[in-house]
This record gives structure tokens, C-alpha cells and sequence, in this order.
């Protein structure tokens, strides 16, 4: 036996952005209740299609705006505020690195 550090398991969930969750669904989806997702869609982080929390669907980008938003909250004690700009921050700079992408292998 090694006096190995045991990792904690994770478990990784690939949604199709076509995919729909309902909030039930995506509340598992997250291990959250429903209350800390509509607080996330009153911070703007989430924006669900419908027009009540019973009629709103869920996209598989919104699961990964929502666990980011979570982690930060979590790992880092990022109130919600400060975890709706870190989202937006983080994805405006995976575009601009996509575009950069683009740019180079023009270039090249």
C-alpha cells in the first residue's frame, strides 16, 4: 500500500447545446437547489428560455456558466456579483483567444 493522497472524484457531465434542462434537471445537474439557481438568474450569470422557473429551460452552456459561477463561489468565496463579471470576463477572453487562433493561422 503507498501513502498516496487519494484525489476527489469528479464527475463530468457533456451536454449537446441543443440539450434542454428543466430546472428540476438542472438543479441535480449542479447538486444545488432551486433557490441558488434563481438567485443566478437574478445575478444575471443564467438566463434561461420561459417565463417562470417552472417553464424555464436550461442550455448545456448555461450548466457550464453555472458550475464556473458555483466553483468561484465555492473555491474562492466570490460573491455572486463578483462571479457573473468573472464569467463574462473568462468567456470575452476564450473568444478573443479564439479569434486570435484564427489570426495566427492566417498568418502562418
Amino acid at each position: 500500500m503507498t501513502n498516496e493522497k487519494m484525489l476527489p472524484q469528479t464527475t463530468t457531465i457533456v451536454l449537446d447545446e441543443q440539450v434542454e434542462l428543466s430546472l428540476a434537471e438542472f438543479c441535480r445537474a449542479c447538486a444545488v437547489h432551486a433557490e441558488l439557481v434563481i438567485d443566478l438568474v437574478d445575478e444575471g450569470i443564467l438566463d434561461p428560455a420561459g417565463p417562470t422557473p417552472q417553464c424555464w429551460r436550461f442550455s448545456g452552456s448555461q450548466l457550464r456558466r453555472a458550475r464556473i459561477a458555483l466553483r468561484l463561489q465555492h473555491d474562492l468565496g466570490v460573491n455572486l456579483a463578483g462571479a457573473a463579471l468573472a464569467v463574462i470576463l473568462l468567456e470575452e477572453n476564450e473568444a478573443l483567444q479564439a479569434q486570435l487562433d484564427v489570426l495566427r493561422g492566417r498568418v502562418e
